[in-house]
């Protein structure tokens, strides 16, 4: 695994917090194994104490369950569970984005088509974890123009509790090109001023997420 690196500054904890995040969204880390600090902080290239920190982290928000003396383990999520997450997602991002749309500087929408061809980039490569961590950059920063954190808070918590097994599939299949390119249509709208077509690419996005990427791990 290897660490993000994105626009804004970021600490080893939260670089190593957000890598690990997309190893377990992506399916990389599997429900059920049995995940050491030191072992991860060997595959990091880091020392074991910022790989600990930032699974205590993950642990709070219900990613990993700590094992006494052993390491953490991924939590399981149902397919109703990925359901409940996807319903409240289409509720809040659409309009969301759509709000968030005016509020756009030149400056961020710059920094969103940057992030954007990092999706497109890590989706021709396969990096699934750049890939996701890439994607959370993106509609943080986007639905974070709304000037609604508490908001932005929220659907970031959801999306970390969702699973996209479907990714490295659609990647071999060379069909994840496709999905990442959304991001560059989304960064098209905001620059037009189309608030009420990015609602709807948003809302198609996320349904496409649930549909296609989400499912179990090999």
């Amino acid at each position: 695994m290897t660490l993000p690196t994105f626009a804004r500054r970021m600490s080893l904890r939260e670089k190593v917090a957000d890598a690990l995040r997309g190893a377990i969204v992506s399916g990389e880390m599997k429900p059920g194994e049995l995940y050491s600090a030191p072992d991860l902080a060997e595959r990091f290239g880091v020392s074991a104490t910022p790989v600990r920190e930032a699974m205590l982290d993950l642990v709070k928000q219900g990613l990993v369950n700590p094992v006494r003396n052993k390491g953490f383990q991924v939590t399981a999520v149902s397919e109703a569970d990925l359901d409940h997450i996807t319903r409240i997602r289409e509720l809040l991002e659409p309009p969301a984005a759509g709000e968030a749309c005016g509020h756009i500087t030149p400056e961020l929408l710059t920094t969103l088509q940057s992030l954007a061809g990092d999706i497109v980039a890590a989706a021709a490569e396969g990096d699934l974890i750049r890939y996701i961590g890439a994607d959370h950059e993106f509609h943080r920063r986007l639905l974070g123009a709304g000037g609604n954190h508490r908001l932005v808070r929220i659907v970031e918590d959801l999306r970390s509790q969702s699973r996209l097994y479907g990714l490295a599939s659609l990647a071999e299949a060379g069909q994840l090109v496709r999905n990442a390119l959304e991001h560059v249509q989304m960064c098209d709208l905001i620059q037009a001023g189309k608030a009420s077509d990015l609602e709807d690419l948003m809302r198609t996005h996320i349904g496409r997420v649930r549909r296609e990427w989400a499912g179990r791990p090999s």
